[in-house]
């Protein structure tokens, strides 16, 4: 008997039944304010535990406005900077003051507006050659310092495209079947120009909480198509690639994204 892709939440409208939990909201505020408050309680329990936090953000349109919340939010005063290391999920093969450069936009939003240790911010330098290699040292010898089952990241932002990439793992792209880096470079006829340097699956989802920020309309077939599927279409769907170890898998989705119909 076929799965039914959706469940209802609260009768108001239909949800994907998508691996992991499912948080909704109405409107963009719901999702941040529910994706901050689970963003806070992971940072704040992982500083008592560890001493610190492995923070991985992705770029693009999306989470933007969200980090820009965590910056204005009263409720979000508390997150630990000073003990966080923050991490980039992926970027473009451009030079750091390149619009199309992720980590420019997490640094002007994020890392010029907080108490955070310059050591402890890294971008990934995506332009340089070698950037891949260099990125995979300098996580595995920081992520080092911890006791082993623990040296793992503790919290990714991840988004997904319109062809179900997610991170710059694009559909039957080299970095999907990579099964040993930890960051590797991406590129092809299916990657989006410019090429990318990527996180992979292998440390994607050996992390301890990975979120995945969908909103809008335009998201809702994809994530009709990855609520059908399973983990043996990560190669047309990279998004259902994603499946945490020894982690929780979340969704954070607006009305808009469950329905395909966007609030007037």
């Amino acid at each position: 008997m076929a799965i039914d892709p959706y469940d209802l939440v609260d009768d108001s409208f239909p949800v994907p039944a998508l691996p992991g939990r499912v948080v909704t909201g109405i409107e963009a505020d719901d999702v941040h304010g529910s994706l901050g408050a689970d963003l806070l309680l992971q940072a704040n329990n992982c500083v008592r535990a560890y001493g610190e936090f492995h923070l991985a953000l992705s770029g693009g349109s999306t989470p933007l406005p969200f980090y820009r919340c965590l910056m204005v939010d009263p409720r979000f005063r508390q997150l630990p900077w000073e003990r966080t290391h923050l991490w980039v999920v992926d970027d473009r093969c451009v030079a750091p003051d390149d619009e199309r450069c992720n980590f420019l936009h997490i640094r002007e939003t994020i890392v010029e507006h907080v108490e955070i240790p310059p050591h402890q911010v890294h971008p990934m330098d995506a332009h340089l050659p070698g950037a891949a290699e260099a990125y995979d040292r300098a996580l595995r010898e920081t992520l080092a310092w911890r006791e082993v089952g623990h040296d793992r990241l503790d919290f990714v932002l991840l988004g997904m495209g319109g062809d179900g990439h997610t991170a710059s793992l694009f559909p039957h792209s080299p970095a999907l079947v990579e099964p040993e880096a930890l960051v590797v470079a991406n590129d092809g006829p299916t990657v989006t120009p410019p090429a990318r340097v990527t996180m992979t699956y292998r440390l994607l989802n050996a992390s301890r909480f990975v979120a995945v920020l969908v909103m809008g309309a335009s998201k809702h077939a994809m994530l009709e198509r990855v609520a059908r599927a399973d983990a043996d279409d990560a190669a047309t769907l990279p998004i259902r690639g994603i499946v945490p170890t020894g982690g929780e898998l979340r969704w954070y989705l607006d009305r808009a994204a469950c329905t395909g119909v966007q609030s007037p």
